[in-house]
């Protein structure tokens, strides 16, 4: 964002001073001008009356807002299917697109893809808009900017919804500059305002303590990023019907300047909590990074992934990846266990999503006991490798 004021119109009533929390701005002459205290944060903006103070993103011109109307949704794919984040997106978008009265669009941009198109409606999009190109095999940052930059200055989306994934987090920040629009990232809620229909996007600040929600009254489109795990995708339905349309991109030669020579997949086992179903985490009550080995034992038995809270990941007893919440990763599997966790608000927050929780903790007063569907008092070093070998017991009677 970028502020300027016009001279022309200022008459130097000096609220604008007193909006500003940095003195960024100073008044001579009887005419505002802004120092080089300012960090262009906006809050002079609503103070002034005679409208004399603008913002803008980047040094593009003011946008026709009624130009553009409809929700797109980056549909991210991977290993040749749709990403998880993709259908979370789509029942997100399919809510906010009804709120508006609005189409949903999906874009879906890569090299053989157009399999995919119809799955996308059947996750509820109303339209489908292929880019299908062999210089889109594998994720590359030009050509898919510049794919999907292109398709959205064609559509004219009023707001476009972009997962908070690696490529997500890569991708969008470049489109909304190519854009000349804001973009408002790892959101966590997303909503309609009443009258405005502007979109509110909500995003977790300063470590998760504040919630923060975030307009962009000015320009099109709205761009947010949204945590994979945290939105609901909808139940898939094989008889919704809607338009897939192909389009081409022209390419540059500077798009091209990276070449992708081979993908080499990690080695071992890489944790994936946005994509587990069964989740066991572990908080400070497990003692240590040893305490995470009767978890993963239940894990193992279970068929699931091991969590971790903040506070066990800050101690060192387990890598960042396993981290849960607000400033880890927001999960919604169908079951999630919690040993030893507390349950503070971004903990709660990050966990939303799940369809059932137990909670195993000493303290029958702690928060996560609340939230829990079943909550059990005692001590997770007795409890948990009697969960586990009651679990093995009932697969192995079973003839799992």
């Amino acid at each position: 964002m970028a502020i300027f004021i016009d001279q022309q119109l200022c008459v130097g009533c000096a609220a604008c001073l007193k909006a500003c929390p940095y003195d960024a701005i100073d008044l001579v002459d009887r005419k505002a001008f802004l120092n080089d205290s300012c960090v262009h944060c906006g809050a002079c903006v609503d103070s002034c009356k005679f409208k004399a103070i603008l913002s803008r993103a980047g040094d593009g011109p003011r946008k026709d807002l009624a130009d553009y109307r409809g929700v797109g949704v980056f549909a991210e794919t991977r290993h040749g299917g749709l990403a998880k984040v993709a259908r979370e997106l789509l029942g997100c978008g399919r809510a906010l697109a009804q709120a508006r009265g609005v189409n949903l669009t999906a874009y879906l941009i890569g090299h053989e893809v157009q399999p995919l198109a119809q799955e996308l409606v059947a996750y509820g999009a109303d339209q489908v808009v292929v880019v299908d190109d062999p210089r889109l095999a594998g994720y590359r940052t030009a050509p898919y900017c510049r794919a999907l930059a292109s398709v959205i200055q064609q559509q004219k989306p009023e707001i476009v919804l972009i997962g908070a994934t690696g490529i997500g987090r890569d991708l969008a920040p470049r489109v909304a500059n190519r854009l000349k629009t804001g973009l408002t990232a790892d959101c966590t809620g997303l909503a309609i305002e009443e009258g405005t229909g502007l979109l509110l996007q909500t995003r977790p600040a300063f470590g998760g303590n504040v919630m923060a929600t975030i307009v962009c009254p000015n320009h099109r489109p709205q761009m947010a990023t949204v945590r994979p795990g945290v939105m609901k995708p909808l139940p898939r339905d094989d008889q919704r019907r809607g338009t897939i349309t192909t389009v081409k991109v022209a390419f540059k030669e500077t798009d091209l300047k990276v070449i992708l020579r081979d993908v080499i997949r990690q080695t071992g086992k890489k944790v994936d909590l946005s994509e587990a179903t069964i989740i066991v985490s572990g908080g400070r009550g497990v003692g240590g990074s040893k305490g995470f080995e009767a978890l993963r034992d239940l894990a193992d038995a279970l068929g699931g992934e091991v969590g971790a809270s903040r506070a066990a990941v800050d101690s060192g007893w387990i890598d960042h990846d396993h981290q849960v919440g607000q400033t880890g990763k927001s999960v919604s599997p169908r079951l999630y266990i919690a040993c030893g966790i507390s349950g503070a608000i971004q903990h709660l927050a990050g966990i939303a999503g799940a369809d059932f929780i137990v909670a195993i903790n000493r303290d029958p007063q702690a928060p996560i006991m609340k939230a829990a569907d079943v909550a059990i008092v005692g001590d997770l070093h007795q409890v948990v490798p009697v969960l586990a070998a009651e679990v093995r017991r009932a697969r192995q009677e079973a003839g799992r």
